[in-house]
């Protein structure tokens, strides 16, 4: 019987007391809520920091968190990611950082990168009913350089293929800062299928908000796959929870996969 995953990709909001009423402690409760709600088998987050991290580890019992920070100290925002334990045994870990010394933690490119180290975060899974385990990559590529985000996703690419010489299944994750038709997705494009696109069943929404102040145009947020046989849902989930119109200033994405 064909064995089918569900997996997500969510930017949280790191959290900033700036944000006031959309402060993270804040929205603490409707994201929970939301992720109960839909049980995913595995989730790339991204913004999350220490704080947040701990916050996910106390009430997501049924997950285990991996990923580290993308500071030179391992802590800070990373783009973690969490699989269930009930379903699926961790076989490999790894974090790279996007720069042109990607084992160096803390390490950027020094083009036109923001200040923000960007980390990517890859886990060999076997889900436990499959004989062969698959490959999860979660990132989050810089929002203010072009050529950082077109080197930062050049360079997962050439990971994508180092980190997988036996040809494993593929999903990878995050938000990318560009929209669907940057030609920084050409390379990525020809080697993995983006899910909202071949989706049996889809939508057309924007990944991010701002909370409820994005332009019409504004998808940023990717879920990406190879391997598997189809990609039988895509869905952008804006839904409210608990009155909350936004539980984040992206909307999460969901795809089911089926080996």
């Amino acid at each position: 019987m064909a064995e089918k995953i569900k997996v997500m990709t969510f930017n949280l909001r790191v959290a900033v007391k700036g944000d006031g009423v959309n402060y993270f402690d804040y929205r603490l409760p409707r994201i929970l809520e939301f992720l109960n709600a839909e049980k995913p088998d595995v989730v790339g987050f991204q913004e999350v920091n220490d704080h947040m991290k701990e916050a996910l580890n106390e009430h997501l019992t049924d997950y285990v968190i991996v990923g580290c920070g993308r500071e030179s100290s391992y802590r800070g925002e990373s783009a973690c990611l969490a699989y269930r334990k009930d379903r699926f045994q961790l076989i490999t870990l790894e974090n790279f950082w996007l720069s042109a010394t990607p084992t160096m933690p803390g390490s950027r490119y020094g083009i036109d990168q923001s200040s923000c180290p960007r980390v990517t975060t890859a886990a060999l899974l076997k889900l436990r009913e499959a004989s062969a385990p698959f490959w999860f990559v979660n990132t989050h590529l810089d929002h203010r350089g072009a050529e950082a985000q077109k080197n930062g996703l050049a360079l997962i690419v050439e990971r994508i293929a180092s980190i997988n010489p036996q040809g494993y299944p593929m999903v990878l994750t995050g938000d990318f800062n560009i929209k669907p038709n940057n030609p920084a997705l050409v390379d990525l494009d020809k080697i993995m299928q983006c899910t909202r696109k071949v989706a049996l069943v889809t939508d057309n929404h924007n990944t991010f908000n701002g909370w409820g102040k994005a332009k019409s145009d504004s998808v940023i947020d990717y879920i990406y796959f190879s391997g598997f046989s189809r990609c039988v849902e895509y869905q952008t989930v804006t839904k409210e929870y608990g009155g909350r119109k936004f539980i984040s200033d992206h909307f999460p994405i969901i795809s089911t996969l089926v080996f």
